[in-house]
């Protein structure tokens, strides 16, 4: 047992290596986008609230409340500016249905804050651009490591460091990929192959249980990808339909971006976690029912799997709609209160793409039952002939 976690680490070990190694030398470096020198990005922490005042807007929709605050920052920041206190105005707009209070600064509140200089290298005006909310972040991140190791053990141990596999492959290896100008949609399949791979090895390990959930998974975001790129083609979608994708075409690497093939290599890295679900649910199910009844036919075994996997096919397909919806709640919620027409809204290229996004997700998540059933039948059959030889 001990060789076989040991077998099945050295392969994660190697086969991570190799992944992040394929793309190191195409990582950008911070020296590619230099910084302006009469600038200085620095944090601080809120030593004196000087003055406030409110000014209210009226509109047709209701009021928003305008809070100014003149407030004393002291620079925490190592470097030439620590320690240094400088006086800036903080301005926010609510409306009055919030509690402005909440959210309005306080004596050691930290704050990131733009430092513009003169030539000579003094602070000539500083403005607030965030309010620091790392470290409340990173709170919730030792939570969710705390809770994910105490019930899941080994098992959420090896689920959490493909979770940090993933986060640095689509980090150090996507993005700076599809930043030199490569294929999104090419990238973005081999990506989410190589991730699904470690991380079904990591849960799985090295056998053909975790063989027959690649295989599924797979064939199931090909299929995706597949059935949005011709969707795609056929209603004449860009690519452009959100700010986002609008802004990449100004950024200062003047990259020429196949905005198309972001759209797809999006879905593709959306449908991933669940179609690994699926996949790796399905392919063991099956694999124990084959434990269970060594003598069951083909056929049999894969409609056991057909039926369970039908069960999966409710709550999956809506994990991805639900997923989308609820990053598009504010603008179902703008489009409805202005009384937009259900087919003035799908015509439009940014909400056509985002039904195409969930459905085509859907239909690859649907799709990895079917490929993974029949890739258990056919592993299955060949690894109980090799016992029967013996």
């Amino acid at each position: 047992m001990r060789r076989k976690i040991h077998k099945t680490f050295f392969i994660v070990f190697v086969f991570t290596i190799v992944f992040f190694m394929m793309a190191s030398s195409f990582s950008y470096s911070d020296e590619e986008v230099p910084a302006e020198a009469s600038v200085a990005k620095v944090r601080g922490k809120v030593s004196h609230i000087l003055d406030s005042r409110d000014e209210d807007i009226k509109y047709s929709g209701g009021s928003i409340e305008n809070s100014f605050q003149i407030v004393e920052i002291e620079i925490t920041t190592d470097g030439p500016y620590k320690g240094k206190s400088v006086e800036t105005e903080y301005s926010l707009s609510m409306s009055f249905s919030e509690k402005i209070e909440d959210v309005l600064l306080k004596p050691g509140d930290e704050v990131l804050m733009v430092l513009e200089l003169d030539e000579a290298g003094e602070i000539s005006r500083s403005y607030i651009y965030s309010v620091v909310r790392d470290k409340h972040l990173l709170l919730l991140v030792i939570i969710f490591s705390a809770i994910i190791l105490s019930v899941g053990r080994l098992k959420g141990l090896k689920a959490l460091i493909s979770l940090i596999l993933t986060v640095l492959a689509v980090i150090y290896v996507l993005l700076p990929l599809i930043l030199h100008g490569f294929d999104p949609v090419f990238v973005s399949l081999w990506i989410c192959v190589g991730i699904a791979g470690i991380t079904l090895l990591l849960v799985g390990g090295y056998n053909k249980k975790t063989l027959a959930a690649l295989i599924g998974t797979s064939g199931g975001l090909i299929c995706a990808g597949f059935i949005a790129q011709v969707v795609g083609e056929m209603a004449k979608l860009t690519g452009l339909g959100d700010e986002e994708s609008q802004m990449l075409m100004y950024i200062p690497q003047n990259i020429s971006f196949d905005y198309k093939g972001l759209l797809f290599a999006g879905i593709l890295i959306g449908a991933l976690g669940a179609a690994m679900d699926v996949g790796m649910s399905l392919s063991s199910a099956m694999f124990e029912i084959k434990e269970i009844n060594p003598g069951i036919k083909k056929g049999d075994l894969l409609k056991a799997g057909m039926n369970i996997g039908r069960d999966m096919i409710g709550t999956m397909s809506n994990t991805l709609i639900l997923a989308y919806t609820g990053g598009a709640l504010q603008l179902m919620l703008l489009l409805m209160a202005h009384e937009i027409s259900f087919i003035d809204i799908i015509n439009q290229d940014g909400y056509a793409a985002e039904v195409v996004r969930s459905l085509a997700g859907s239909i690859g998540l649907i799709l990895t039952i079917p490929i993974t059933a029949m890739a258990v039948c056919f592993l299955c059959e060949n690894r109980y002939r090799e016992k029967e030889r013996y």
